[in-house]
């Protein structure tokens, strides 16, 4: 089994990527071969809405002038996708959001090929923000037909400065619970 992490936060080293990192931690324990993609490194055009991928119908987007049709094909090789974004003004990152609106425009004009992925968001907030943040993620998994799982809490921590939220127990206890219940699903379900 495989599992595609993705930081939406253009900082490196930031707090997003401490808790991806600690969820692909546990996976690694769990079994499962994860790996970390980080979007300050990559180049995601947003989406157009030009509706190019329904004409073409090849698993890729159109636009060929970034990074995104090889994050896809690593999103599409994934049995688990977990994205993680810090709160900026209320919202996910533009990056992430670049990424998945157009990942999720591709799976649908090829007939779905989220659907039935594991995953779920992991956000990251300063003060506030974090509930819009964690449900404008957790509309994205949904509406692509992937499965989620709970946790004792939603899968939120708190901080600003690097290292920060790693001081948020609940917080991280909940990022445990969910890397938990996603090696256990991805059990039950792959056997």
């Amino acid at each position: 089994m495989k599992a595609i992490l993705i930081c939406g936060s253009p900082r490196k080293g930031g707090n997003t990527e401490q808790l991806l990192t600690r969820c692909m931690e546990g996976l690694k324990k769990g079994g499962i071969h994860a790996e970390i993609l980080l979007l300050s490194e990559k180049k995601i055009r947003p989406c157009t809405a030009c509706c190019g991928c329904r004409k073409t119908m090849d698993k890729t987007c159109v636009i060929k002038s970034d990074d995104f049709n090889g994050m896809l094909q690593q999103i599409l090789e994934a049995d688990i996708v977990v994205a993680g974004s810090p709160v900026y003004f209320g919202s996910a990152t533009p990056e992430i959001m670049s990424l998945l609106d157009r990942a999720g425009y591709v799976s649908k004009a090829n007939g779905g090929l989220l659907s039935r992925k594991l995953g779920g968001p992991i956000v990251v907030a300063r003060r506030a923000g974090q509930n819009f943040t964690f449900a404008q993620l957790l509309f994205w998994f949904m509406i692509n037909d992937m499965i989620v799982p709970g946790s004792t809490y939603w899968n939120i921590a708190f901080g600003r400065e690097a290292g920060e939220a790693q001081k948020d127990e609940e917080g991280l206890k909940t990022v445990d619970r969910f890397t938990e219940n996603l090696i256990w699903l991805a059990q039950k379900i792959h056997g």
